[in-house]
């Protein structure tokens, strides 16, 4: 069985620009069994109630303004699978999650930018599940349980965020910058709380972990790691297989559960 996977994604120009994180996302597709699709919940779709994208070919979305002309001449369009998707959205509803297909939306830079790195023949069918981001931990929680199944169906369940993301004090500087003391507080008290499997604490981060709301001014860049947690189950063990920073703010963690 797959493991369910927390990755953070970073700023576009990671799919550019060379970094601890980008060795990291390039190498570690070859150290999984080849998924038969990958379902990615990614920060950067957020709707009131769950949505699944079902496309025949997804297109790349550049979900962003501002960058070099060379990363808008990236693409990435692996197939869909409109089958898969329709199956995500009964597991939704199995539980009480009402759930719609999308059948326009390819993918935005929080999936396409790991998966172009990880995954670069684009040849495996892959599908976006959208977050809610008024709806709080337990809720992506739950979200992740009723997709459980289809790790059993060989489906990569991915959450795809950031371990930190307070832009607000990014101010140019260079992507090796000293790390703020904030970020590595409130990173060492989530490594605790994912080490000693404190759910309960997890969940609740916001009003336990120091800085929660300086590194996460919103919530949306967390959820996703709820999305990866709750599809591995309460008994799953937590593996952080990559830690590093990106401009001194951005934690570019990454954890697999199973």
């Amino acid at each position: 069985m797959l493991p369910s996977l927390f990755i953070s994604h970073g700023s576009p120009m990671l799919a550019l620009t060379p970094a601890p994180a980008q060795d990291f996302l390039r190498g570690f597709g070859r150290g999984l069994a080849r998924p038969k699709a990958i379902l990615v919940a990614s920060a950067h779709w957020e709707t009131a109630a769950p949505l699944v994208n079902a496309v025949v070919r997804n297109e790349t979305i550049y979900d962003f303004g501002g960058f070099p002309r060379a990363l808008y001449d990236l693409k990435y369009n692996p197939p869909g699978d409109p089958a898969l998707a329709e199956h995500v959205s009964d597991l939704l509803a199995g539980v009480g999650l009402p759930s719609a297909i999308d059948h326009r939306r390819g993918l935005d830079h929080g999936a396409w930018v790991p998966l172009y790195l990880a995954y670069p023949d684009a040849d495996i069918p892959v599908l976006q599940v959208s977050i809610q981001s008024h709806l709080g931990p337990a809720h992506h929680y739950q979200l992740g349980e009723a997709l459980a199944p289809l790790r059993d169906e060989g489906v990569l369940i991915i959450g795809s965020g950031s371990w930190t993301h307070d832009l607000r004090r990014f101010r140019g500087q260079a992507i090796d910058a000293a790390q703020d003391p904030r970020t590595a507080a409130f990173s060492a008290w989530m490594e605790a709380a994912m080490a000693e499997g404190r759910r309960c604490d997890l969940l609740t981060y916001r009003t336990k972990a120091p800085f929660a709301a300086d590194e996460h001014p919103t919530e949306e860049h967390l959820l996703p790691l709820f999305v990866a947690m709750g599809a591995a189950g309460a008994a799953a063990k937590a593996e952080r297989i990559h830690q590093s920073c990106t401009y001194g703010m951005l934690r570019m963690d990454a954890y697999a559960f199973a």
